[in-house]
């Protein structure tokens, strides 16, 4: 997805584990760092003495959604990190052995392990749709490393048994991607045509977003990442406990599988035009037990909510700093 020089120095940083800046890119410089099991591609934007921010991307999209909301806050003096999650853009495993595993907690474990290199001990973190799961596990299971959260969709931490219970089928309908990715004709699929089918998404996850050609593909450069395919895959069959994880994160699954309630400071958002699955904010509300704030983001919003109104995103994150204050 990157130049030639980008995955030399890829290469390098792997064996070095030093922090080195790729090219510049829209959103900013984007940098490598060792952290866990993953060698992580971020950008940074803002002081580094700033109120840390770290903004989390969901499926099918990546760090460009956060663009604008990361000058914003960067001109606002806040510390914004807004890294690859696993799969997506220059995050590469350090190891070939590492299982490409898409499950739940792994996600949040990668997070809390690239807070220790870039020794951040607590930031607000926010995220929309893979992203805001991370964030909400974080929250629920390192209260401590979280000083305040935005979740859009609210709290999306979930289970295998819980996934078992059968939907409406209108509920159901709206899935359709994930039982396809459970056979090996969604796999093939997926593979074969991972841009068109992520381009669908963003289109029916967000029926009156009019994104441009050039948006869509500043992101999608990231789907070419060589374990893309494999961490989506894996991630929507672990859901439904059609594979498995991995030992290491039992003890976590074990806790979230409880649906833990979420104790810090809290701002929850949903687009009024959401045309992914997400659950009702009636729903959710009493899972957040600390100072909690839920807004509806009106004029056709969608699922990508950061980069359809970053303006609003932006605003939560100040929110939630001033519920932790």
């Amino acid at each position: 997805m990157k130049t030639v020089q980008h995955i030399i120095a890829a290469a390098l940083l792997i064996i070095s584990g030093s922090t080195m800046a790729f090219a510049t890119d829209s959103i900013g410089p984007v940098k490598q760092i060792n952290a866990g099991v993953l060698n992580v591609g971020y950008a940074e934007a803002g002081p580094a003495n700033g109120q840390a921010v770290i903004l989390l991307h969901g499926w099918p999209y990546d760090i460009h959604s956060y663009t604008a909301v990361a000058t914003q806050l960067a001109g606002k003096g806040y510390h914004v990190i807004v890294p690859y999650l696993r799969g997506y853009g220059s995050t590469r495993f350090l190891s070939a052995q590492t299982m490409r595993n898409g499950q739940q907690s792994a996600f949040a474990t990668d997070i809390i392990a690239l807070m220790d290199a870039l020794k951040i001990k607590q930031a607000i973190i926010g995220g929309f749709d893979w992203g805001a799961r991370t964030a909400d596990i974080i929250a629920a299971l390192w209260p401590e490393r979280t000083k305040a959260l935005v979740s859009v969709s609210g709290y999306l931490i979930g289970s295998q048994q819980a996934n078992q219970a059968p939907l409406a089928p209108k509920a159901e309908q709206a899935w359709w991607y994930q039982f396809y990715f459970a056979t090996e004709r969604g796999q093939a699929g997926y593979q074969a045509n991972t841009r068109a089918f992520n381009r669908l998404i963003w289109q029916t996850a967000s029926p009156q977003w009019h994104f441009s050609d050039s948006t869509f593909e500043e992101s999608a450069a990231s789907f070419d990442n060589p374990d893309h395919v494999a961490i989506v895959i894996h991630n929507y069959r672990w859901r439904l406990g059609l594979a498995q994880g991995e030992k290491q994160y039992d003890a976590l699954e074990k806790r979230l599988a409880q649906g833990p309630v979420i104790n810090v400071p809290a701002v929850t958002l949903e687009g009024d035009a959401n045309g992914a699955p997400h659950p009702g904010p009636a729903s959710y509300a009493a899972k957040f037990k600390g100072k909690y704030v839920h807004h509806t983001i009106t004029g056709g919003i969608g699922h990508n909510l950061p980069a359809e109104a970053p303006e609003a995103f932006t605003a939560a994150i100040v929110e939630a700093e001033q519920l932790a204050k």
